[in-house]
């Protein structure tokens, strides 16, 4: 668990943030940040809304999203403006992928607005940042273009059946899986690509549909990536009985369609990669309750409101929102940044194992529609 810092409050001095280094010829900010076990800040995802259209059971229950829940007002949410701030000081620190998520981040009104100002954004060497975006796939078919001349690099996309009845006891909201391969496929067309598919994968809800997944996106544009469920939040309800390893995610798809280990395509990355044998493209798996990934992850994540998450699993966040509405200059936020990020030693997913499940439920975490995927 995180030891957190205290960041400086709004009326302290601005000598209690130490200043970040400079280069004296330009006045930019220098040097990648690291934290307690020498993993880098490389990737910043980001949460641009609380509020999703779906009602996933993994994700937002409705026995706790209801009607009568109370979502963030508009002004407990990052401005654009607040939001490339941080994106800016976070670059010029070594990070050079961000990602847009929520809730559902296409329920952002102006998104593409956003979206061109962080495509703006180039890291200390000159090249740009690859930007990302997480979505359910609702909107895609009336957005994609627009998000690709905004700047948008890619897209992923959750989908967890293709099974009409399954899919919509998922999402909970009788949304059809034809709208959303729809969705998908307009985005490949604008060139929103190589989209990735992510199915969260449940015991007795929707494991069965592993190997038609496989099916259907074998041979297609479309890397489909299957996700062990987490415990995520604590309105889920998870159990660990309810976990569908990767390992047997792998052994169902490779008894029919045989696979072979491939090699990470980048530092940090979530997924094991497997090939069919044929020729037929790729899959991933993501076993952050099986065999964790602590040890490379190089995510930082930006929670709704401003909070500055070090882990997915973390109990509590530093608040960036009133660094930047109490008037912080970028030395002060870098500064700040540099400071949280520099004592993490989060590593939940190697640990998880020994916890009781009673401490497990008891720990406090964020939901995963306030602090994003």
């Amino acid at each position: 668990m995180t030891t957190l810092l205290p960041v400086r409050a709004v009326d302290a001095p601005a000598s209690a943030v130490p200043r970040a280094r400079r280069l004296p010829s330009t006045g930019t900010t220098l040097g990648a940040l690291s934290d307690a076990f020498s993993r880098p800040m490389r990737d910043l995802r980001i949460s641009v809304t609380d509020r999703c259209n779906f009602r996933c059971v993994y994700c937002m229950p409705k026995t706790v999203f209801g009607r009568d829940y109370a979502f963030l007002d508009r002004d407990e949410l990052l401005t654009f403006d607040e939001i490339t701030r941080i994106a800016r000081v976070a670059v010029a620190h070594g990070v050079h992928k961000l990602r847009l998520t929520g809730g559902e981040p296409l329920l952002r009104r102006g998104i593409e607005e956003l979206i061109e100002r962080l495509a703006a954004l180039r890291t200390p060497d000159g090249r740009p940042v690859e930007i990302a975006l997480t979505t359910n796939g609702s909107a895609l078919a009336v957005k994609a273009v627009s998000l690709k001349a905004a700047g948008l690099t890619r897209v992923t996309v959750s989908l967890d059946s293709l099974d009409d009845a399954v899919f919509q006891s998922m999402n909970d909201v009788r949304f059809p899986v034809d709208r959303v391969l729809a969705g998908m496929q307009a985005a490949h067309d604008a060139g929103l690509g190589p989209i990735k598919v992510n199915m969260v994968v449940k015991r007795g809800l929707n494991d069965h549909e592993v190997l038609p997944m496989a099916r259907h996106f074998k041979d297609s544009p479309f890397t489909l990536r299957f996700i062990e469920y987490m415990d995520v939040g604590t309105s889920n309800g998870w159990r660990l009985d309810e976990v569908v390893p990767s390992a047997e995610i792998v052994g169902v798809i490779g008894a029919e369609l045989p696979l072979e280990p491939i090699g990470g395509a980048a530092p940090g990355e979530t997924a094991a990669r497997w090939r069919y044998v044929d020729g037929g493209g790729e899959i991933g798996v993501i076993s952050s309750v099986t065999n964790a990934f602590c040890g490379t992850c190089n995510r930082a994540r930006i929670s709704t409101e401003g909070k500055l998450f070090t882990c997915l699993f973390a109990s509590e966040g530093h608040d960036l929102r009133a660094l930047l509405r109490g008037g912080v200059d970028d030395d002060g936020l870098a500064a700040a940044m540099a400071s949280i990020w520099g004592a993490r030693d989060d590593r939940y997913s190697e640990v998880r194992a020994t916890l009781t499940p009673e401490l497990r439920a008891s720990r406090p975490k964020p939901e995963m529609s306030y602090l994003g995927g």
